[in-house]
């Protein structure tokens, strides 16, 4: 199916749904206004004029009240809906490479010093995350930036969770209806309160209540407003009303401080509940195929009834129980013993599902990460799932591109690391495409090991953790240099490659910030540790003389360049990569270019 022709078909039908909702909701509000006046007129006349029967201000009142629920009605459909055109908008947007800046970016996931979340543009805007980021539970944000950021841990393991991904991502591709329902769930990510917190609460040890309570608050608290009625219609005693309720405030103070307790625990984790419930609701109407999704689905069930029933009277609870905050309602509340009881249920709550809570989340992120990476395929349907191969450090890749680039301007080329060649040394003069070249490697090896599809013809490759200096900077806070930066970045390259995972680097101009000498013979070092350790990766460099270093390396480092041709005093790259060491440089060009004399 046309990912374009489909949101476009579905993004006209979601606009008609809007039009027509907005539509009535404005009539409502108009038999609303009209309804109000009419009421208005109804009770001057029945009232100050005295000319009717005030028993008809009766029809006008339940009709303004009937209008009003009605109009909350149509006023959650009209957010739906445009919500729904809000979600295949986006889905257009990103088709047509118009989605930087429209998502969620992740900054707040970035690491200091990762080793190559800043190089290869994994948070922030136009980034990876915010690419692949439709998820709509904090703890699936969470779960999506931990995936992106995560270095594998042994390769037969790995090779198995990434291909159980795949396989799920799959299936999940064509529920695009699914992917959509999730997005009207809630117009924002709660992120005043952190899931921990709910797990945290769920873990800990509930308060103990007597048993008894159970039974006596529920008889109290019918029996003392029954009496209050039975007084007030000179049936019982005013004495015996007010024994019934010196007993309820006796209970009430003897458990104060459990109460309270109880009380203050629940309301702050439980604030996120209603989302938490929609999306367990959501997942649970679903039926999978594979047996790693109906594992995940199975999480999500519990005894006697979904989870999402559960953590739906959870919420209940909670809510009602904010309800003793109200100054209106808080003199009934203590009448009906109502902290107490919904303290009570909240407990046992916490004491029957608390510990269910993580695994609950846990599966619903899972859910969710898996069906965002799956409609990142639906947007792009030619990307391929890549091979995951043998143990041994390998990435060979068949037209690979810049997957954060658009796909009309972006340039394939064909990248071979592995028994053969573990080390290509990239050549070429400014903006030829060598860094492009090390993100779109790094990217798609990002891509591949979280279970989604990959921007190449074909990928095969084995279970690796990546490393890259591109971007390493210098620290002024930390009075650390650009150089120290690097070698530093390179000293993490090489513990890495020591630990035996299968390491692909990523090193952009290689010791630049040192003079030539001492540069052509560290970075001979570094990359003769990196190579004989059995890391595979691409190295950078405008500084010929490092090509030689293949010389020394043979036959596993091979040059390659990017070339570029000056035509009619312009400079014109191709962007393809060639055999060999480049030979000839540009930047006298460039310099005349801009106006400098040379």
């Amino acid at each position: 199916m046309d990912p374009h022709a489909e949101y476009s078909r579905r993004l006209e039908d979601r606009r008609k749904s809007r039009d027509r909702e907005e539509r009535l909701f404005k009539r409502i509000g108009t038999a609303r206004l009209a309804t109000g006046i009419a009421g208005v007129i109804v009770a001057w006349l029945s009232i100050g004029r005295l000319t009717i029967s005030p028993w008809w201000l009766i029809p006008p009142a339940l009709l303004f009240l009937a209008l009003v629920m009605w109009h909350q009605f149509v006023f959650v459909r009209l957010n739906n809906a445009r919500r729904a055109v809000l979600f295949h908008e986006r889905g257009l947007a990103r088709l047509e490479d118009r989605w930087q800046g429209q998502g969620e970016t992740g900054d707040r996931f970035r690491v200091a010093d990762h080793v190559y979340a800043e190089d290869l543009d994994i948070f922030g805007k136009g980034s990876l995350y915010e690419l692949l980021c439709t998820v709509r539970t904090i703890q699936a944000e969470e779960m999506l930036a931990r995936w992106l950021l995560g270095s594998p841990a042994e390769a037969p393991v790995v090779k198995d969770v990434v291909e159980q991904r795949q396989q799920a991502v799959a299936e999940l591709r064509s529920h695009l209806q699914l992917r959509e329902d999730l997005f009207l769930l809630g117009d924002l990510v709660r992120r005043d309160v952190h899931p921990a917190e709910l797990v945290a609460w769920g873990e800990s040890e509930p308060q103990a209540f007597p048993h008894l309570l159970r039974y006596v608050a529920p008889a109290l608290a019918i029996a003392t407003p029954l009496l209050l009625i039975l007084n007030l219609a000179g049936v019982v005693r005013l004495w015996v009303f007010l024994a019934a309720l010196l007993v309820e405030l006796g209970l009430m103070l003897s458990l104060r401080e459990k109460v309270n307790r109880a009380a203050e625990a629940a309301e702050g984790p439980a604030r996120a509940l209603d989302l938490l419930a929609e999306v367990l609701q959501r997942f649970e109407r679903e039926r999978f195929d594979l047996p790693c999704l109906q594992r995940l689905r199975a999480g999500l069930e519990a005894v006697n009834a979904p989870a999402s029933s559960h953590i739906a009277a959870l919420e209940k609870y909670v809510a009602r129980l904010e309800w003793s905050h109200n100054q209106f309602f808080a003199p009934i509340a203590v009448v009906l013993l109502w902290r107490e009881q919904l303290a009570v249920r909240i407990e046992d709550w916490r004491r029957a599902h608390g510990r269910r809570l993580r695994a609950w989340m846990a599966s619903i992120a899972e859910l969710e990460v898996l069906s965002a990476l799956a409609g990142y395929w639906w947007d792009h349907p030619a990307d391929p799932l890549p091979e995951i191969g043998a143990e041994e450090a390998l990435f060979i890749a068949e037209g690979v591109a810049h997957p954060l680039m658009p796909e009309r301007i972006a340039v394939r080329n064909d990248v071979a690391l592995g028994a053969d060649a573990r080390l290509l040394i990239v050549s070429g003069s400014n903006m030829s495409g060598k860094s492009t070249l090390l993100r779109a490697v790094g990217l798609n090896a990002v891509l591949a090991m979280a279970g989604a599809p990959v921007r190449a013809h074909r990928l095969v490759l084995s279970s690796l953790s990546v490393a890259a200096s591109i971007r390493v900077v210098d620290s002024l806070a930390d009075g650390r240099s650009r150089f120290l930066a690097e070698i530093t970045r390179l000293r993490a390259m090489m513990e890495m490659a020591r630990a035996d995972r299968g390491l692909l680097f990523l090193i952009d101009e290689l010791l630049s910030g040192t003079n030539s000498h001492d540069r052509r013979i560290g970075a001979e070092a570094v990359l003769r540790g990196l190579v004989q350790r059995g890391a595979i990766g691409l190295a950078t460099t405008h500084d010929l003389s490092l090509t030689a270093i293949s010389e020394a390396l043979s036959p596993l480092v091979k040059n390659v360049h990017f070339a570029d041709v000056l035509a009619d005093g312009n400079l014109v790259f191709d962007y393809r990569l060639h055999e060999g060491v480049v030979r000839r440089s540009n930047a006298l060009e460039l310099m005349r270019s801009v106006g400098l004399e040379i």
